[in-house]
């Protein structure tokens, strides 16, 4: 097991390039398994994710590999075993999104209840409902989801929202066993987040007819087949605004490049509401903060809405500054295991229920402090260069599911980051 050391703190300055988005990549991944033939997709990141959604694809029967280009090829001539180990899905939730393309390529399959990060509880009811809708039948046995469609699926009206708002996998699931049934799919309350408005686009450049791409009513006519495409993922809005707080809690200056502005809109928004520069520059973007960080009241809210993946991040940023901040989580209410990590090291943070009040403070100290979760993780590497002294964070794991080497990255921007074995 990995373990950091992080000397701080630390001023970051310099360049950082974002990598391809995970959490569009996975989704699209799932999408080849409905093209007999060989998809190849630009900018996919090399990370254990992408790495165990590669085996979960290989034991269905497809072939995946990276060519010299380093463009992963996803051939899937032959999917003759449509069944989602437990052993993968168990590990990462993103595994769940192979159901809607296996229902539409081989009309059966069996894929394990997901597992993932504990961040709460994430029930996949929603999907389920979606594809009976679509004319699945389906039932649980020894903890799979075994569905099939004896008469085919069928377009037809669904409503995808939910008690914390519409979901983001359910949409892909709905959208990839809808693009080939017979007749028309209405999906009200779809996710309008950039990683489904990806797919779609994807899929379209399939051969697959989506209209009301990053709206939330999505129109989908089913058409026979589809055909086998070169697609370029967008790049990781998570990593993006990560590495943007990077700038921030380090009183630093990063430019941000192959970065979308328009997909961090509420970010950019908070940022500089607490006194963070964030401007638009040579492709990307420019961070730096000079002066305190002022508060700021956050609420995670789906799409167009702060996200969810950047509470914790914002979280660390927060506990720095003049005053009081409240962060309220919408999308998990209990995604807060990063709480008691960040007083460690000597944040001043209370828990009340799906709310959390941040006490800024003048200094963080180190302290050895336990990863739970991906973007957990990647708060309390930020909170460490910020922080005086030596920072050990254990169970690093976590953060190689979703950033790329990242204390490689990090390291020449003025970090002091160590990757330790134990």
């Amino acid at each position: 097991m990995d373990i950091f050391h992080i000397d701080g703190p630390v001023r970051l300055s310099g360049s950082v390039t974002i990598n391809g988005s995970k959490n569009a990549s996975l989704p699209i991944m799932a999408a080849a398994i409905l093209v007999p033939g060989k998809t190849i997709l630009q900018s996919v990141p090399h990370l254990s994710d992408i790495k165990l959604f590669s085996t979960l694809l290989e034991n269905l029967g497809c072939k995946v590999s990276r060519d010299p280009n380093d463009n992963l090829e996803i051939d899937a001539a032959v999917v003759d075993n449509p069944i989602g180990d437990y052993e993968i899905v168990s590990k990462m939730r993103g595994s769940i999104c192979i159901l809607g393309p296996l229902l539409g390529r081989c009309g059966r399959a069996e894929v394990s209840m997901p597992g993932g990060c504990a961040i709460g509880d994430r029930p996949i009811d929603i999907h389920l409902r979606g594809l009976k809708a679509l004319g699945a039948d389906i039932h649980l046995k020894n903890g799979y989801v075994v569905a099939e469609t004896p008469n085919g699926l069928i377009g037809t009206d669904i409503f995808l929202g939910g008690p914390f708002g519409s979901t983001v996998l359910g949409t892909a699931n709905i959208m990839m066993a809808a693009v080939l049934a017979n007749g028309t799919t209405v999906i009200d309350s779809a996710a309008c987040e950039p990683e489904i408005v990806d797919l779609a686009n994807c899929l379209n450049t399939m051969g697959a007819k989506i209209s009301g791409i990053g709206s939330p009513r999505l129109t989908i006519e089913g058409v026979d087949k589809l055909e086998p495409v070169k697609y370029t993922v967008i790049p990781d809005r998570i990593e993006a605004g990560t590495f943007m707080a990077a700038a921030a809690i380090t009183s630093g200056r990063l430019s941000i490049k192959n970065c979308k502005l328009e997909h961090l809109m509420a970010v950019v928004d908070k940022f500089r509401q607490i006194g963070v520069i964030v401007e638009k520059a040579n492709g990307g973007i420019e961070v730096t903060r000079d002066g305190s960080l002022k508060t700021a009241d956050v609420t995670t809210q789906p799409y167009p809405g702060f996200p969810t993946d950047l509470q914790a991040q914002l979280m660390a940023l927060l506990s720095l500054a003049d005053g009081n901040s409240i962060v309220i989580e919408k999308i998990f209410p209990d995604r807060f295991m990063h709480v008691a990590e960040l007083n460690r090291m000597a944040a001043h943070l209370r828990k009340e229920g799906p709310v959390v009040i941040v006490s800024g403070v003048k200094q963080l100290i180190a302290a050895p402090v336990m990863a739970s979760d991906l973007r957990a993780s990647a708060a309390l590497v930020l909170a460490g260069l910020a922080a005086e002294g030596t920072t050990i964070v254990n169970r690093v794991y976590h953060i190689d599911r979703g950033y790329e080497k990242i204390e490689e990255r990090l390291n020449p921007l003025g970090a002091k980051i160590e990757r330790q074995s134990i």
